[in-house]
């Protein structure tokens, strides 16, 4: 089991769905899936990209809970809040660097991607993994995988001055050690007399506007 690991190509992603339906039908989750799909630039494109629980050594989730209800277990997997005591504050949903942790409101509780813990703590893939046809999901040993792709796995990413280091590796260029991420590049800005403003990030209801056809 030490050896398995997880990787993530988001460039192999080709929109299928079918991760976000096997997940739904993990014992654990009880009918709701924890993966969902990210659009790398809605208005202009169909590419999609998996998102999973990245499971961070030092989880920013757990770090911010006010109740301790996130907890990771012996195998570096961060669990979803537990619901006796959970108090739904959604502070892990802001504090999350990758934007994974999600409030189920109706049953005012936090849930997320476990890495199908049930499964693989017995050796077994994640049930994303198991269904994804062009492995952008991948569960297994890393030199297997090294030798089928030219990527290469890594598991460390900068946000500004904060470095985290992750269960999950991402499949990036070879020639980088880290994936640097540069939250403000994300976010919708324009320039007032030499003055940059930020605003929020560009979403799906503002993606219309980019949607019209110029006459």
């Amino acid at each position: 089991m030490s050896r398995l690991e997880f990787f993530i190509d988001q460039s192999r992603c080709i929109g299928c769905q079918a991760c976000v339906q096997a997940c739904g039908e993990c014992d654990t989750h009880r009918g709701t899936s924890m993966i969902h799909l990210e659009y790398v630039h809605r208005p202009t494109g169909v590419q999609t990209a998996p998102m999973v629980c990245m499971h961070c050594e030092d989880p920013t989730c757990a770090k911010v809970c006010p109740a301790d209800a996130i907890k990771k277990d012996d195998n570096g997997v961060v669990l979803s809040a537990a619901k006796p005591r959970c108090v739904g504050c959604s502070n892990c949903v802001l504090g999350c660097p990758f934007g994974v942790p999600k409030m189920q409101v109706s049953i005012d509780l936090m849930m997320k991607c476990d890495m199908c813990y049930d499964r693989t703590s017995v050796g077994k893939k994640p049930m994303c993994a198991t269904v994804c046809p062009s492995e952008a999901l991948y569960f297994g040993e890393r030199e297997t995988l090294e030798r089928k792709r030219r990527e290469k796995p890594v598991n460390e990413f900068k946000f500004g001055q904060q470095t985290v280091r992750t269960k999950v590796n991402m499949m990036t260029s070879s020639e980088k050690d880290s994936i640097p991420i540069d939250v403000a590049e994300l976010m919708a800005h324009e320039t007032v007399q030499g003055e940059t403003l930020w605003e929020a990030r560009e979403g799906a209801p503002d993606a219309a506007s980019f949607a019209v056809w110029d006459d």
